[in-house]
């Protein structure tokens, strides 16, 4: 078995070292003693986690900056696939999300399974879902088990990170086997979350691949119910078709970068769910 030696490389692996163990628990003097008594900083455990990974995971900014300036691979993926800034995304940590990027952590890393997007939502930290969307987090990135960032955002009821995805753009009718962020809301039941997705053009006759409506995933004479059938009985008004085609038309990346274009802030308030 490979031990914390100097000079170590990604694919040494050990169980978890005296060097994992201080990242984690954020002892930043003893970590930097290891540091620079020659300890390998990219050692990896039997689950492919480095001493960076376990940084990120609990926010520790400071023990992140020592290993990543004593050459911490940014993007070593774990035994799942995930790299430092989707644990970090996970924890919630916007320094740690900030250094990382800052240090040249790609922002979507080619994952087959969730993306630091989809971590941010997950957890339903917001100001890593805007921080991301800022630097270009692709936001229809797709895991075939959990669908797009927007599908997780409404599964787990996060509607201020919903807010921020379909504010910047993000398509409300995306389908994982056929179900949309419209199906999740129903099933969560969150008539706030219901209502956004509609006022962005949510399908509300869309099927799953079981054939159901989101209204079918709701009980019979529930307000719920109830409010499917009004926006499924009630045409679009012309202030929603006009809002649907103008962000549609301006195919912006974000309301927030709507000042480039010389777009007067009244349109931009018109345009934003709020």
């Amino acid at each position: 078995m490979a031990m914390y030696t100097a000079g170590g490389d990604i694919g040494s692996w050990a169980d978890r070292t005296p060097v994992h163990e201080a990242a984690r628990e954020g002892q930043i003097l003893l970590l930097k003693e290891l540091i620079d008594s020659g300890c390998c900083v990219n050692l990896v455990t039997v689950d492919s986690i480095t001493p960076l990974h376990e940084a990120c995971l609990q926010g520790q900014t400071q023990c992140a900056q020592l290993l990543i300036t004593a050459g911490a691979q940014v993007d070593a993926r774990n035994i799942d696939g995930s790299t430092p800034l989707c644990d970090a995304c996970a924890s919630g940590s916007l320094e740690c999300v900030q250094l990382l990027l800052a240090n040249g952590a790609k922002v979507n890393p080619p994952l087959f399974t969730a993306s630091p997007l989809h971590e941010a939502c997950m957890s339903g930290h917001s100001e890593c879902v805007r921080l991301l969307i800022s630097v270009g987090a692709n936001l229809e990135a797709h895991d075939c088990h959990i669908g797009t960032p927007l599908h997780v955002a409404c599964a787990r009821e996060h509607i201020d990170c919903a807010k921020i995805l379909l504010n910047s753009g993000a398509n409300v009718n995306a389908a994982k086997l056929h179900e949309t962020a419209l199906h999740h809301a129903a099933k969560v039941k969150s008539k706030d979350l219901i209502e956004m997705l509609i006022e962005f053009g949510g399908d509300v006759y869309a099927r799953d691949n079981r054939g159901k409506k989101p209204a079918d995933y709701t009980w019979p004479s529930s307000p719920l119910a109830k409010c499917f059938e009004y926006y499924e009985k009630t045409p679009k008004t012309l202030a929603q078709l006009c809002r649907l085609s103008l962000r549609k038309a301006i195919g912006i990346r974000g309301l927030d970068k709507v000042a480039k274009l010389n777009i007067p802030p009244r349109l931009i308030e018109y345009l934003s769910y709020n």
